[in-house]
């Protein structure tokens, strides 16, 4: 373990740039205000009581329901807000033909919807604290729902663009208030639980996908089909929101979003940069990779990407088991090599059986890292897990912007497998980040 000067050099290597107040600015890491680690993301049965951290709130319920029945609750609220996305990404066809779009326009337009996430992300986590992750989930999923619609309805570009601006604003306050309520359910059972919340989003993606296909198929106006996803969205809503887990948050929990950065969350979020640009690329460019680069025929095209959700889905619900079995630390140190070593793969050798390989090792690697750090945040000892959140999720969520089209411009100045190598070393970077800090403990 590397001492603390040789840290502090490290992170000061590594500076990097966060949003405050609309504008970027460098911060040097090694000004940071550094807290004690270890309570922070040791697994609570097995941390020392003369090295916890001081105590967290407890997450209250009633105490007639099962401990079961609130982690399920918590679950479905992550499955509808997956199953509202995947509805909208199914129709994105449609869309972009019915409003004649070229594809730079739909590109710059689709920018809306993580740029509201990403200026909102100071809000979210105020509203959260403030009111608390049930009061506000309540209210944000059925209205993520709801601006759902309104993307059916949309006639012109710039009323897309305005939606989806929306559609970004609403689904951050979801995102933060479900992650939260994560937090919360783990806490109730002193043991990792996280990645099967983040499973039911990948498994929401599936059964979106399908409905889409088969509304399509039908027929089906995107308008009608985003009520079908609304309707489902408010029952479920109605039926389990007094499931959730409510929070006594003190005063000395409440921290601005706007404070001087935390050096542990800065770290999680570099992390979560790092996972999530490896998704963004996946996402938006594993279908052009083995159109042009494996050279699939076009019924095998959809097999990388579908490759690479299957492995990431199983990945998160078998992720809570592995880090009960290894660890946090050696989970995610091993998370980063499979990043590595698929994407290598898929390089390397790009035919659609090795290629396919690779992906699927991709898909394992990021599948446990976000939830891994959003549970680290939400347990952090000073800071409100609303707040928390948000400030490593402000730090994640620019890879998605960076990545893919990071991709793309050195693609244009090279090749796709020269742009899949570069996103390789992101996983270099996540196995080095937990190896060299101490911002992730076993526990054990």
């Amino acid at each position: 373990m590397p001492s603390r000067g040789s840290q502090l050099a490290i992170l000061q290597i590594c500076g990097f740039v966060i949003l405050q107040n609309g504008r970027g600015f460098v911060v040097p890491l090694q000004k940071f205000r550094r807290i004690k680690l270890k309570a922070l993301i040791e697994e609570p049965v097995s941390a020392p009581v003369s090295e916890q951290a001081e105590p967290e709130p407890t997450p209250s319920f009633d105490s007639t329901i099962s401990r079961e029945r609130i982690r399920l609750a918590v679950a479905l609220f992550y499955f509808c807000q997956g199953l509202a996305f995947a509805s909208w990404a199914s129709r994105i066809p449609d869309i972009k033909a019915a409003l004649n779009l070229s594809d730079a326009q739909l590109g710059t337009l689709l920018f809306a919807l993580p740029l509201g996430q990403l200026l909102t992300m100071p809000l979210s986590g105020r509203l959260v604290t403030q009111y608390g992750s049930h009061q506000v989930l309540r209210i944000a999923a059925p209205l993520y729902a709801l601006v759902l619609t309104f993307l059916g309805l949309a006639s012109a570009g710039w009323q897309l663009g305005l939606v989806l601006l929306a559609f970004g604003v609403v689904g951050n306050l979801c995102n933060i208030a479900v992650n939260t309520q994560g937090v919360a359910a783990e806490q109730l059972y002193n043991r990792s639980i996280m990645t099967s919340f983040h499973g039911a989003w990948s498994i929401a993606g599936f059964m979106g996908a399908l409905i889409g296909l088969l509304m399509i198929n039908l027929h089906v106006g995107t308008y009608v089909h985003f009520w079908i996803i609304l309707a489902a969205v408010l029952i479920n809503t109605l039926i389990n929101h007094k499931y959730l887990v409510t929070h006594v948050v003190t005063e000395q929990r409440k921290t601005s979003f706007f404070a001087k950065p935390d050096g542990v969350l800065v770290q999680l979020g570099i992390i979560g940069f790092c996972s999530m640009a490896t998704e963004g690329a996946m996402f938006d460019w594993s279908g052009v990779y083995f159109k042009d680069i494996v050279k699939a025929p076009s019924s095998l095209v959809v097999v990388g990407y579908a490759s690479f959700m299957i492995m990431m889905a199983a990945g998160r619900f078998v992720g809570d088991w592995a880090i009960r079995r290894i660890g946090r630390r050696t989970l995610l140190q091993v998370s980063g090599c499979l990043i590595f070593t698929g994407m290598g793969i898929s390089v390397l050798f790009p035919t659609v059986s090795t290629a396919s390989l690779g992906f699927m090792l991709v898909g394992l690697g990021v599948a446990c890292v976000v939830p891994s750090i959003y549970s680290a945040a939400g347990r952090h000892p000073n800071i409100s897990p609303g707040v928390a959140l948000a400030m490593v999720s402000s730090v994640s969520y620019l890879g998605f912007l960076i990545g893919p089209p990071l991709i793309g411009y050195i693609a244009e100045l090279g090749s796709l497998r020269y742009s899949y190598a570069v996103i390789g070393l992101f996983g270099l970077m996540i196995t080095a980040l937990i190896s060299l800090t101490q911002v992730v403990r076993n526990g054990n």
